[in-house]
């Protein structure tokens, strides 16, 4: 039954190809169910696997002249979905960090700072920070001022926690010769 299905979907494939626009209207309605419910596997959000799903089907639209199998139509759009998942997925996550770190930016958690130290060390420390390079002032002030985590800061800025460990390390080396 399955080697029929796929010679099916194979024949619709090429039909479509041919110009019958009905045909693409067939396998739309052989799969979308099929292909919502693989979504919210995923996104465990009806709406959004839906979204997904017509993301999907535009996509495999516009790319049906690359199917080298038409036989294979149905692991094919399969695939498209899987990726436009996670590539959605990947996007919430994205814009989560990016709105926590806007909601922390506004919002200094550390101002009893200022009265722990002198105006004039303060400054220094001010001035410091300005003459580093930009890489190095973006995690000292997301490290020290902001107070995120290392692995935070990471997600923040698209690094490694490696390389913010290492930006760390070189800003405070710098900022130690300044204020000597």
């Amino acid at each position: 039954m399955e080697k029929i299905n796929r010679i099916f979907d194979g024949l619709l494939v090429l039909q479509y190809k041919g110009g019958d626009r009905k045909a693409m209207a067939t396998l739309i309605k052989r799969y979308h169910n099929q292909l919502c419910s693989h979504a919210f596997w995923y996104t465990r959000d009806m709406d959004l696997a839906k979204d997904v799903v017509q993301d999907s089907w535009h996509k495999a639209l516009g790319s049906i002249g690359k199917l080298k199998d038409p036989n294979k139509f149905s692991s094919w759009i399969m695939t498209i979905v899987t990726r436009k998942s996670l590539d959605r997925l990947d996007e919430i996550r994205k814009e989560r960090v990016q709105k926590e770190h806007i909601r922390h930016t506004l919002k200094p958690r550390r101002q009893e700072t200022e009265s722990r130290y002198s105006p004039e060390l303060l400054q220094r420390l001010k001035s410091g920070i300005q003459n580093l390079s930009i890489d190095h002032q973006t995690v000292v002030r997301l490290f020290y001022l902001q107070e995120y985590s290392m692995k935070e800061i990471s997600e923040i800025l698209g690094i490694s926690a490696g390389t913010v460990k290492s930006r760390l390390f070189y800003a405070r080396e710098k900022l130690k010769t300044y204020l000597k």
